[in-house]
């Protein structure tokens, strides 16, 4: 042994330091997502990738992980603080709030899930034991990864974000008696089955009772007491100690750390500090998923996949399309839309960490093969290394889907607006296109708009404004929109390619028809003008002129001196 100590996982520290720091921004700059580029990153350090050439080349031994279970370890408390971080941003009224979700479609989800892969798992020839611990944990998603996914893409609070959250949070709930299920059947014992397991709920809820009403008690003042202080070091350390000291709590309690630390979050979201408490952790949180994603990864045996390469493809499309199926099927059934209820499925596809846990706690027990075990940890992790690009597919998918929905139900509307004649067609109504909108309605002007984002039209439509889902460089719609008989055609877009390929669809086919056009700046605004444009405005350039003459009139410059100012400067801007 050498004369001086080192930290603990120094290394393992290191190398999860330069791979957050050098490898996940090179992934963000071809926009994959960070989760897929912890994943991936993890598979390459581990043990069983850059690891299995670690013999032959011992350099490699420098920069590969291979004491997984020390780096699982500190990767869970990752998904402490994701559940934290999203208790912060409820609260104990939205949550009830939400709780035909959680109770109803999280509950439903879950039993269903259960019950149809534990049959498929009798029907594969495992033991009855083995398909229910199976058919529970594989019922089960990835909380990591889903709400991050969610949170990078900033749709936590659309119907999507608060669906999957519910089932996810009903997932955990669904833990405990999970785990005491397998507890039971492995020690084989079946009498007094039901009375086990009320009693074992009851200790459960009992539990979550008591934390949340002696948080309530002491937390406000212990904090206040500590932020009186004025010391940022203490009042961090109040709040690591609250996380983590609930989080224990639960833990020995038998149930999750991670409810525990959403027990925490919500306890905190009722005080005045919640918002100081979310900007401080921000980069803890994101630091420790990374590193649980990252363990993950590092999990995969890839050379198992060797061994059956038909059966485990297999196995994990099977398990994406049996859950996303039963998902999507329940949202749709709990009123969501089609498009939402799609991605919802598809999104909660995956097996979560639990499975890992789960598993290994069958194999322990005997309970699993361990062939079998080994088989579903990595389909398991397969599949929640596929779920950032099935997520992307999904969104997709589904938008495409929405639009389409849109499309059909706006499509009738247009063709019953009867005769119109000397109206203004808008395409697009963006902030620029209801600001043109509202002028053309103060004087009295008809106009009908056109635009391809739903909320745009959605919105809209509740303030019976005439505004129609559709690309406006479509001729059929244009014709529907009695284009021949319309005063002008105004493209307000914000996309500049599409703002000229519509100029340049309507000068072709309407070659009388006056054509107005919102312009990014003067290059813009000669492209627009040579694909057709009657006039092109540079908003760039009439913004300044905006500018310049409040300065001018702040300054003591008359009106009319203003505004011949400002026609001559135009004059001179103009094409």
């Amino acid at each position: 042994m050498g004369s001086h100590a080192t930290l603990p996982y120094l290394r393992e520290t290191i190398i999860f330091l330069i791979a957050a720091g050098v490898m996940v921004p090179l992934f963000h700059r071809f926009r994959v997502s960070p989760v897929l580029g912890y994943l991936v990153v993890g598979g390459i350090i581990g043990p069983f990738g850059l690891g299995l050439l670690a013999d032959d080349f011992p350099i490699l031994s420098k920069v590969v992980i291979s004491d997984i279970a020390g780096v699982q370890a500190l990767a869970e408390l990752g998904i402490v603080f994701l559940l934290f971080t999203i208790g912060l941003e409820l609260s104990l009224e939205r949550l009830w709030a939400m709780r035909r979700l959680v109770f109803g479609l999280g509950s439903l989800q879950v039993l269903l899930t259960s019950a149809i892969i534990g049959l498929i798992a009798y029907e594969f020839g495992n033991s009855v034991r083995a398909s229910i611990v199976l058919g529970a944990c594989l019922a089960l998603s990835s909380t990591a990864i889903v709400m991050q996914l969610l949170l990078e893409g900033r749709r936590i609070g659309t119907p999507l974000g608060r669906s999957s959250f519910a089932i996810l949070l009903m997932q955990d709930l669904a833990v405990v008696p999970i785990l005491f299920v397998v507890g039971v059947l492995g020690t084989k014992v079946d009498s007094g089955f039901g009375v086990d397991l009320a009693l074992a709920l009851g200790k459960a809820g009992l539990t979550i009772v008591l934390i949340y009403m002696g948080g309530r008690l002491i937390l406000r003042p212990a904090l206040r007491l500590v932020a009186q202080t004025r010391s940022p070091e203490m009042f961090m350390a109040a709040v690591l100690l609250t996380v983590i000291g609930i989080a224990a709590i639960t833990g020995y309690a038998g149930l999750s750390m991670a409810l525990g630390a959403f027990l925490a979050g919500l306890l905190l979201a009722e005080t005045e500090y919640s918002h100081e408490i979310e900007v401080d952790l921000e980069p803890f949180k994101g630091l420790m998923l990374g590193l649980f994603f990252m363990s993950v990864g590092m999990g995969i045996d890839w050379r198992v996949i060797g061994d059956e390469p038909m059966w485990i493809p297999l196995s994990v499309l099977g398990l994406f399309l049996v859950k996303s199926v039963i998902t999507a099927g329940l949202c749709l059934a709990f009123g969501l839309p089609r498009h939402t209820s799609l991605e919802a499925g598809l999104l909660l596809g995956q097996g979560g960490e639990f499975a890992f846990i789960v598993v290994g706690l069958a194999m322990s027990l005997a309970l699993l093969p361990a062939d079998v075990g080994q088989f579903m940890l990595i389909v398991a992790g397969l599949t929640m290394l596929v779920t950032p690009l099935v997520a992307k597919a999904a969104e997709v998918l589904a938008g495409r889907m929405e639009r389409e929905e849109t499309t059909r139900a706006h499509q009738g509307n247009l063709a019953a607006i009867g005769d119109m004649e000397g109206h203004v067609i808008l395409a697009g109504f963006g902030r620029f296109g209801r600001t043109l909108a509202n002028t053309l309605q103060a004087e009295s002007i008809a106009y009908i708009a056109l635009d391809t984002d739903p909320g745009h039209v959605a919105s809209a439509r509740a303030e019976n404004l005439p505004v129609f889902y559709g690309d406006a460089s479509r001729l059929d719609l244009l014709n529907r929109a009695h284009i021949e008989r319309c005063a002008a055609v105004v493209v307000t877009m914000d996309n500049p390619a599409a703002a000229e390929r519509i100029v340049g669809e309507i000068r072709s086919t309407w070659p009388l028809v006056a054509v107005y056009a919102r312009a990014r700046d003067k290059a813009h605004a000669v492209r627009m003008m040579n694909a057709g444009a009657t006039q092109a405005v540079p908003e760039s350039i009439e913004g300044s002129l905006q500018l310049a003459g409040r300065v001018l009139s702040g300054l003591g410059a008359t009106e009319e001196v203003v505004r011949r100012r400002l026609e001559h400067q135009r004059s001179i801007e103009e094409l």
